[in-house]
């Protein structure tokens, strides 16, 4: 059977885009900015980005088209049987994130069609509180929305690579611009917006600390999706002729221009309203929707503001949704719709405990987090680190001249800083991953 390939170049680099950009750009990077020190955290976090980042995602991507197959194939065939035991936990990884990110994506739709209804009209900051509360621990409601979230996800997944991730790519990936972008002059043009705007670029270097530079490192890794095996999984995709470095800078770019322009959405107006910029989840679902029912024309404010969170959140999951596809139907011969909608269905279910904990399954913990918690937990601190790490070392050592012909397009692409990326790939990058790792375990 003939390898579905990318119709065109940006195509691939928006999917991939998409992949790397998700709600942890419009929520999260926004959020440790307030929490870790503005300016000075954005500085340390744009160094990490561009040299640990870019060096891990060229090397995703380099297997994946080196190998032509999914994330299991491509470490069997890159570096030998006993280096799949890590492509088969990216895929694993994938599995158990899009399950419970499922559940946060179908808040943003349970979020939309109560905008859209005029359920939130007349709300106040109180009343979104409660409102939040009352959806996340419903035993039906966001379950309901959960799946409708994963059968969107479905839908296009099933339409293949060219005619389904990569044409939905290509329409929601310029609507999140062109709705970040709206959203941004709002935010800007708001009384006292400039506060938030000084705190976001100008650093403080007093906030420099181990911690600072952890959660700096682990946001530029993981905000790219990497360790996950959805950039090996893409780039089994990209044709020959491309140019793998200058693909993965595009991509690195973009997602950092998401999660800047982010950071100009939210921080200017938690500034304007006085609220707390680091004010986690609650941010998002609670505090941003209080500060737009305050505006003129507010409900619009918050339902572009919601399409965009939901833009982020499906872009993000089909990448994850594709992985384990990929992954069944070449491993167990099956055809792309049944794998579609049965791997769909699976997770769907697996997603439920994740959703229930939050609600009549919370008082069961597990080292004193409930299930939500627990995946979160063991697969953002030791299955992506440790998938990154794994690519790292079969591309700097393992199988290096085999990436290189990758990467250099057998040659005919020079590659201007090889020998930086190899030792990033064989030292720097390994050892910061596992820094980033231990951090989160022992507090080193």
């Amino acid at each position: 059977m003939q390898r579905e390939h990318w119709g065109s170049r940006i195509g691939f680099i928006l999917a991939a885009a998409g992949s790397a950009v998700g709600l942890g750009n419009i929520w999260k990077f926004p959020y440790l900015v307030g929490a870790e020190g503005g300016g000075a955290f954005l500085v340390v976090y744009v160094a990490f980005l561009i040299a640990i980042g870019v060096c891990v995602m060229i090397a995703e991507i380099a297997l994946g088209r080196q190998a032509q197959s999914n994330p299991f194939g491509a470490f069997k065939r890159a570096a030998g049987g006993g280096w799949s035991i890590f492509g088969l936990l990216a895929v694993l990884t994938a599995f158990l994130i899009l399950s419970f990110y499922s559940v946060v994506g179908g808040w943003t739709v349970a979020y939309i069609v109560k905008t859209v209804s005029g359920g939130f009209s007349g709300y106040t900051g109180a009343e979104f509180e409660k409102q939040f509360g009352a959806l996340v621990s419903s035993a039906i409601e966001p379950i309901v929305y959960h799946g409708a979230f994963m059968a969107i996800g479905v839908l296009i997944v099933i339409r293949g690579i060219s005619g389904g991730i990569e044409k939905a790519s290509k329409i929601m990936m310029p609507l999140l611009f062109i709705l970040l972008a709206l959203l941004v002059v709002r935010s800007l043009t708001l009384p006292g917006a400039m506060a938030g705007v000084k705190y976001f670029l100008v650093p403080d270097w007093s906030h420099l600390d181990a911690d600072m530079v952890s959660a700096a490192l682990g946001q530029a890794f993981f905000t790219l999706s990497l360790g996950m095996g959805a950039l090996i999984t893409y780039g089994s995709y990209l044709g020959k002729k491309e140019s793998i470095p200058n693909a993965a800078m595009w991509v690195v770019g973009l997602d950092l221009l998401v999660a800047v322009l982010a950071g100009f959405l939210i921080l200017p107006a938690v500034f304007a309203f006085n609220m707390d910029p680091a004010a986690g989840p609650g941010l998002t679902f609670i505090t941003l929707p209080a500060i737009f029912a305050e505006l003129p024309f507010g409900m619009f404010i918050q339902l572009c503001f919601f399409v965009l969170l939901f833009v982020a959140a499906i872009t993000s999951a089909i990448s994850l949704l594709q992985v384990v596809v990929a992954f069944v139907c070449e491993e167990f011969n099956v055809g792309r719709k049944s794998a579609t909608i049965w791997v769909g269905l699976v997770t769907f279910l697996f997603g439920v405990p994740s959703s229930l904990a939050l609600g009549i399954w919370g008082e069961f913990t597990l080292f004193g987090m409930n299930f939500f918690e627990l995946l979160g937990f063991i697969t953002d601190n030791y299955f992506l680190p440790l998938g990154g790490v794994a690519t790292c070392l079969v591309a700097g050592w393992v199988s290096y001249d085999k990436f290189v012909n990758e990467i250099t397009n057998e040659g005919e692409r020079p590659f201007t800083y090889l020998t930086a990326w190899k030792w990033m790939c064989r030292v720097v990058a390994p050892i910061a991953i596992i820094y980033v790792m231990l951090h989160a375990t022992f507090d080193v």
